[in-house]
């Protein structure tokens, strides 16, 4: 058998089976077919997930590697931002031999006024 046919058959009859949850829904009552249907759409998923492996084998590693270069990228850009902000920072403060020429400036002013005097 053609395995596009295969496909093509299971997808109808989950189509098939998600109708029957809804008249289940309507005559029997909400709670079972709500189940029915849950049960239905999850077996859809996970069918779903076999055929997009039976045909591309590696889409599941390329997507989780692209979730995961996306998540880290954007975690490495706001960890560089906040390294830019703590340079900047950094760089506002006067280095040690600026305090130390500020201090022997000021120290040498008030000798001098104190001589004044």
């Amino acid at each position: 058998m053609n395995p596009r046919r295969v496909d093509a058959i299971v997808d109808l009859g989950y189509g098939v089976l998600i109708f029957v949850s809804i008249l289940l829904i309507v005559s029997v009552g909400t709670l079972v077919g709500l189940a029915f249907g849950l049960g239905v759409l999850i077996s859809y998923a996970l069918h779903v997930g076999w055929k997009m492996a039976r045909f591309d084998p590696e889409w599941m590693s390329r997507a989780v590697e692209e979730a995961v270069e996306k998540t880290v990228g954007e975690q490495v850009d706001a960890v560089q931002e906040q390294i830019e902000t703590v340079d900047q920072r950094i760089d506002r403060r006067p280095r040690e031999e600026e305090i130390e020429d500020l201090l022997e400036e000021t120290g040498t002013d008030e000798t001098e006024e104190t001589s004044d005097r």
